[in-house]
């Protein structure tokens, strides 16, 4: 079992950086693959980036290469998500979650935190 808190979400302009944090609890979080997801309203949620147990292995969808990264720290438990040269379609709110392999699915994760919202202004 895997519980999940993101944070870091708010108000940037457009051409701003955030980055958000996803703290998970328990013991065998180094040995969970990561990924990030966002949702607008009216909208599934869309993949945005993951990362393998080891870190050896990222992907990233195409709308957010080059301007996105995710790293995770093991010893912290924690997942992040550095978001640069942000765009106002960038806004939606975004969810970490996780599970033992990397899926583009999000019907596919097993564990979901509660979300934190994003918003680009223009």
């Amino acid at each position: 079992q895997v519980q999940l808190v993101e944070s870091g979400g708010g108000l940037v302009q457009a051409g701003g950086s955030l980055r958000l944090s996803c703290a998970a609890s328990g013991r065998t979080f180094s040995t969970y693959a990561m990924c990030w997801f966002h949702q607008v309203p009216g909208k599934d949620r869309e993949f945005v980036a993951a990362i393998s147990w080891s870190s050896g292995r990222t992907y990233y969808a195409d709308s957010v290469k080059g301007r996105f990264t995710i790293s995770r720290d093991n010893a912290k438990n924690t997942v992040y998500l550095q978001m640069n040269s942000l765009k106002p379609e960038d806004t939606a709110v975004y969810y970490c979650a996780a599970d033992w392999s990397i899926s583009f699915a999000s019907r596919l994760w097993a564990y979901w935190g509660q979300g934190t919202q994003v918003t680009v202004s223009s």
